[in-house]
């Protein structure tokens, strides 16, 4: 009987060491799905129109946290075929791949290749989707009018905005519109980061040329505050040709929320759920808006012509209109009589339209749009600085801006794709909250332990 138990036994264990070598099959137990592919990966792979080889260049002792982010793909879709390679030992494929340093992953698809020295899932699939596309995105800051520094890493520079958008295979250039009669030619996206002066009547001649012939652009517009910041009617006037303007106030939050950001009301924080848009699908983090102000869309009579709101703060909120006073340090307060708003208040919005002046014979940019014309695409943020060095930080924010220039350039693919981070599990406490816990801490747990033993000492007497 035991001998038989001990064949059971034994069958089983091949069975199922059998299978387990058959079937690969893995289960990620981590709280944010740290060793999953996201779903747009999933969509990425699920697209592929042929095979794609994978190539990682490493050490040997390297080879196994590439195994750990790329396994995924391979099962997800046969199309991939992964290659580990041993740098040191075959010198002709280092060469012929054009690698210089250990840990480069190469991908291969049709002859175009791409470069990677990451293991992270948002470089591997962006990589994925230029290969496969062969697609070159522009975005140019423009400059000249006291802007946000594209490069400048200062609080109130965009070195780290500028980071997130090369990550995601942008190229990125400046632009001096005063320079040069037209918007270039290979701009995917020109960005418009909080000008502090107004733009040239010239200027505005080639925004709207570029825009009307179905060009992209976020124009980013901080409210008139302090002695640098200076009107800008012409901007303005080249948004109202599209039914945008902007509320020359500026809005408060006074449901506390910016405080466990360690900001005060003029900072509005903006939480989950978010207007229905592309942009914001599947969006779950909050996003935080230093000195902003509102903004409001109206749709024309073009049946094509789109307005939809993006980004829109809480009830406790409100917008001032007496910006003087606010920035005097005088008490300001909601009075609708002095022409504030109470919240919710729209401080984002995008704005889609069949291009004005396109070729008729274009092809169609997006099943969206009548057939044969290209779409113009408008994003208007009433705040720069919230993707300010200062303040990219925030949870969502560096997310956000570059999903809105992906929904620009309509790279709805690569909305969402961003590294996973560990859950934040730290306890947001009010005050009050934190006293009464310094207070159990200090006298209430001590006590009921000193209690404890006085009464032991006593049962004992």
């Amino acid at each position: 009987m035991t001998t038989v138990s001990i064949v059971a036994v034994l069958a089983i264990l091949v069975g199922l060491n059998y299978l387990a070598i058959r079937r690969d099959k893995q289960w990620d137990l981590t709280a944010s799905k740290h060793f999953s592919l996201s779903d747009e990966t999933k969509k990425v792979l699920g697209g592929l129109k042929g095979p794609v080889s994978v190539a990682v260049y490493d050490q040997p002792a390297g080879f196994s946290r590439f195994r750990d982010a790329l396994t995924p793909y391979e099962l997800t879709n046969k199309n991939v075929n992964i290659e580990y390679i041993d740098a040191d030992r075959q010198p002709a494929r280092v060469k012929a791949d054009n690698v210089t340093n250990y840990g480069t992953v190469v991908l291969d698809y049709q002859g175009r290749k791409e470069h990677v020295m990451s293991e992270r899932e948002q470089d591997i699939t962006n990589a994925l989707i230029k290969v496969t596309t062969g697609r070159t995105v522009k975005a140019y800051f423009i400059e000249g009018h006291g802007e946000k520094n594209s490069t400048g890493v200062e609080r109130t520079g965009y070195s780290s905005a500028l980071d997130v958008l090369k990550r995601d295979n942008y190229g990125v250039d400046k632009l001096v519109l005063a320079q040069t009669p037209e918007v270039p030619k290979d701009a995917s996206v020109v960005i418009v980061a909080g000008p502090t002066a107004d733009y040239l009547p010239l200027e505005i001649d080639a925004l709207r040329k570029y825009l009307r012939a179905g060009g992209k652009a976020l124009f980013m517009l901080d409210p008139v505050v302090g002695n640098s910041m200076h009107p800008v009617p012409n901007i303005e006037g080249l948004l109202k040709e599209w039914g945008v303007s902007m509320g020359h106030d500026v809005v408060l939050d006074v449901s506390g929320i910016g405080q466990m950001l360690g900001t005060d009301a003029s900072v509005p924080v903006v939480t989950p759920p978010y207007p229905s848009h592309q942009i914001t699908r599947d969006f779950n983090l909050l996003t935080a808006y230093p000195l902003t102000q509102s903004v409001n869309g109206q749709a024309g009579t073009n049946p094509n012509e789109a307005v939809s709101n993006l980004l829109q703060t809480g009830d406790k909120s409100w917008s001032e209109a007496d910006v003087k006073s606010l920035m005097s340090g005088g008490k300001v307060s909601m009075d609708e009589s002095a022409g504030d708003h109470k919240g919710p208040i729209t401080i984002g919005l995008t704005l889609t339209e069949d291009a004005k002046d396109a070729a008729a014979n274009t092809p169609a940019a997006t099943s969206g749009t009548t057939p044969g014309k290209p779409q113009t695409r408008i994003a208007v943020i009433g705040d720069s600085d919230f993707v300010s060095n200062a303040a990219v930080g925030i949870q969502g924010n560096s997310d956000l801006f570059v999903n809105i220039n992906n929904w620009l350039t309509q790279q709805e693919d690569l909305i969402s794709i961003h590294p996973r981070a560990e859950d934040d599990r730290r306890i947001s406490l009010t005050a009050d909250q934190q006293r009464r816990i310094a207070w159990m801490s200090l006298l209430l747990i001590p006590g009921l332990i000193l209690g404890s033993g006085v009464y032991t000492w006593f049962q004992r007497r």
